[in-house]
């Protein structure tokens, strides 16, 4: 059998399945009444999911999801309606969509000709675990991934094009084909092929990112530490700007009154809180990822800057926050028709 029949029989196979899934909702509170929220739709033991939609016509019910998702325009065009200001916008072919869990989400799309989307499905704690350590050192992704859950006036989706998208294809294309036809190691086989493609959005994200109008040297410099607060030093500033540590020390006083390390501390610091109160992840998997050698190292550090330990904040924090609500869904958000929920 040739790659290409291969490739056509696994996108139909999974797109077959997409079709028949038994997607179930479940009920999350939203303030003084419930919405329905789709739960993880795969197998207990499955962490990620690929998914095909094949057809002309869709039309969802706006909705949510318990999970992170990408969905790729593979082949032809399709809508997605956002939650903010009933917002929609065309994902075109070579596009994707990216949104994170509770926010809401709905695809529409009418062709004459076959549409074909691939979408990605992760479960939270596996994207937290295993997907966002390498991806925090992107300021952007970061806070796009984690914000959500705790503001509700921070970015919905992301939408990217891949101007040069073979590569991308490529990875989706294998991902297709080994969800299509599972073995035992299919899920760690999925792991690394999902991280690459993560970590090629996040360089699209780069390339495409404007630079700020007037930045200066000292903004640049913060910038850069902000996307590297788990390993940056002095020296590496010194090295990647081609000043001496010394002045770089030096201007960094100067315009801020704070130092290298008082810097870099409070941007630690900074992402230490989000990570508390946004994920469930351990105090010991929150030191490393933020560059800490041990997690006792970090318990010092924190105590030293906030007045008590991480323990003793996330409990404080988890006591006195009321329960995280999605954004309500105002009845106009809801459409007729039904089908396959979103990719």
């Amino acid at each position: 059998m040739t790659e290409y029949r291969l490739l056509n029989l696994s996108l139909e196979k999974l797109g077959e399945i997409f079709a028949r899934r038994d997607w179930a909702y479940r009920d999350v509170p939203s303030g003084d009444h419930t919405e329905k929220s789709f739960a993880w739709p795969g197998e207990p033991d499955e962490n990620i999911m690929i998914c095909v939609h094949k057809g002309r016509d869709i039309q969802e019910n706006f909705h949510r999801q318990d999970f992170f998702f990408l969905n790729f325009a593979y082949k032809g065009d399709y809508g997605a309606i956002s939650y903010r200001h009933d917002n929609h916008v065309v994902i075109h072919e070579n596009e994707c969509y990216i949104g994170q869990p509770f926010t809401g989400y709905a695809l529409t799309a009418h062709s004459r000709e076959e549409i074909i989307i691939i979408g990605i499905l992760i479960r939270k704690e596996t994207f937290f675990r295993t997907f966002l350590p390498v991806l925090s050192a992107d300021a952007r992704l970061f806070h796009f991934f984690l914000n959500p859950q705790a503001d509700q006036f921070s970015d919905e989706f992301l939408r990217l094009k891949f101007d040069e998208p073979f590569t991308v294809r490529t990875l989706l294309e294998m991902m297709v084909i080994e969800y299509a036809h599972p073995q035992e190691d299919t899920q760690a086989i999925l792991q690394p092929m999902v991280l690459t493609l993560l970590m090629q959005i996040a360089r699209r994200l780069r390339l495409s990112a404007a630079v700020p109008e007037n930045e200066t040297l000292s903004d640049r410099i913060i910038r850069y530490m902000g996307e590297h607060t788990d390993a940056v030093t002095l020296k590496d500033i010194a090295n990647h700007f081609s000043y001496h540590p010394n002045y770089i020390s030096s201007l960094l006083h100067q315009e801020t009154g704070k130092t290298f390390s008082e810097i870099l501390l409070g941007q630690r610091m900074s992402r230490a809180i989000t990570l508390l109160e946004n994920t469930s992840l351990s105090i010991e998997e929150i030191a490393l990822m933020l560059g800490y050698s041990n997690s006792s190292n970090f318990y010092k550090a924190f105590r030293k800057y906030f007045g008590r330990s991480p323990r003793e904040y996330a409990v404080s924090a988890s006591d006195s926050s009321e329960t995280f609500h999605p954004k309500s869904i105002s009845p106009h958000h809801h459409r007729p028709g039904g089908g396959a929920p979103c990719l």
